[in-house]
């Protein structure tokens, strides 16, 4: 009586496993299939390729980089935002660089070591202020920001200060102040000359600062900065297809110079590639870059 019960229940269990298999591991998944396939569906579905000329060239949904082999920017091309995935726009390694607001001392690089080994890691701020000294000596238009040293060596302009504090822990009368962000291998004269009467000292390898108050200097670059931030911050997932409206303007000109045409044509080519908020009120307008150089590759074409 035992034995045929316990085969009842393992010929229901294994008539259960058949059938669920067959809904949930083949019917269910070839369903999904069949309605990925409607019209208006597919394409999203089969991943958002866009092709030229017969052959895909990118997907509309994952950014791409448009540099030489040395990664400088093609002056025909709209650029992208920064990315943190991989190399750069890697599916496979989606991902934020994970750096914050207060990420903004760099870790300092080992003089002694190999230029590709050294132990630098530049915290966010050093990055945004590179960028936009990168993007503005691109573009032509001047690329400083708050809080940062300014020039085409641009870090983030931090001090340590050192000396006695108050009970809220801010130090009353400095009696040392060091340019985190500036090490003496690379800078001999700090972005800054004197802190609250105290002489500006570049950082040293090796020496410890963080027992001073981290101070950031704002600098007297202006509120709004020529470069938007867009152009200097990477998505979260670091595969961010889209540019803002602000950051295509910018780069109209140069494109156009490249391309051997008029701004407006560019700005008619932009104007067709801009996307306004998601239902109306989700997001801000963008602009696909893939789908606007693909456009400016077809209408005007680069003369060798």
């Amino acid at each position: 009586m035992f034995f045929s019960n316990l085969v009842r229940q393992h010929v229901a269990a294994l008539r259960a496993l058949l059938v669920l298999t067959v809904i949930l591991g083949l019917g269910y998944p070839v369903f999904i299939w069949l309605v990925a396939q409607i019209p208006g569906l597919s394409d999203k579905a089969n991943g958002s390729i866009i092709e030229a000329n017969g052959k895909p060239v990118g997907s509309s949904l994952i950014g791409q980089s448009f540099t030489d082999d040395k990664g400088n920017a093609l002056p025909q091309y709209f650029q992208s935002r920064p990315s943190a995935a991989g190399a750069g726009y890697d599916p496979l390694a989606t991902s934020a660089s994970n750096l914050g607001p207060e990420s903004i001392v760099d870790t300092p690089a080992d003089p002694s070591a190999p230029a590709d080994d050294n132990g630098f890691k530049a915290g966010l701020l050093t990055l945004v202020c590179q960028r936009s000294a990168a993007v503005g000596e691109l573009e032509g238009v001047d690329g400083a920001r708050p809080f940062c040293t300014g020039g085409r060596e641009s870090v983030g302009a931090v001090l340590s200060v050192i000396g006695p504090r108050d009970a809220a822990g801010n130090v009353l009368h400095p009696t040392r102040v060091v340019s985190v962000n500036e090490p003496c291998e690379t800078t001999k004269v700090p972005f800054l000359t004197t802190y609250e009467g105290v002489r500006v000292e570049c950082a040293t390898f090796g020496e410890d600062y963080s027992l001073g108050q981290i101070v950031p200097i704002r600098g007297a670059a202006p509120a709004n900065p020529a470069v938007p931030a867009d152009a200097v911050t990477a998505s979260g997932s670091g595969l961010d297809p889209d540019i803002s409206p602000a950051y295509a303007a910018l780069q109209v000109d140069r494109v156009a110079k490249a391309r051997g045409v008029s701004p407006d044509a560019i700005r008619a080519a932009l104007d067709d590639n801009l996307s306004g908020r998601t239902l109306g009120f989700l997001g801000e307008p963008r602009v696909n870059v893939l789908a606007l150089n693909l456009e400016l590759d077809q209408k005007y074409p680069v003369k060798s």
